[in-house]
């Protein structure tokens, strides 16, 4: 399967899967060891993880729909421009969300990486589409 055309997509997308079924994890296991079935139980550790959980399924999709768009229609190099921001964005960002006590500056970081990485995807396809 070497000519497969979207290599730093299916690439991106096994790091970013990796790193959603570990953010998927954080909130099962503290889940079970509190014994919260549903909701946060008012623990503001849960809430939190529960919210980079969240956020986590909000970005991700359309990072990697960018991406795949972009490596299809412009170049491989652009798109592992787009791949790094998203995924060094995400892993700072999830690191915030995962332990006690870190920096909002990795928050900030981590989403200010994933959103230069939609803008840049999205004027991608922009420029794609009309040169």
């Amino acid at each position: 399967m070497s000519d497969f055309p979207l290599t730093v997509t299916a690439a991106t997308t096994v790091l970013l899967g990796l790193l959603y079924l570990y953010l998927t994890m954080k909130v099962v296991m503290h889940r079970r060891e509190d014994k919260v079935v549903f909701g946060d139980n008012n623990d503001p550790m849960l809430a939190k993880k529960i919210r980079g959980h969240g956020n986590a399924a909000e970005q991700i999709p359309l990072g990697l729909i960018l991406i795949g768009l972009n490596e299809a229609m412009n170049s491989g190099a652009f798109a592992m421009v787009l791949a790094a921001l998203l995924i060094i964005g995400r892993t700072l960002h999830a690191i915030h969300y995962t332990r006690k006590g870190t920096p909002i500056t990795l928050r900030m970081f981590g989403m200010l990486l994933t959103l230069v990485s939609h803008i840049l995807g999205i004027v991608g396809l922009v420029v794609a589409l009309v040169v």
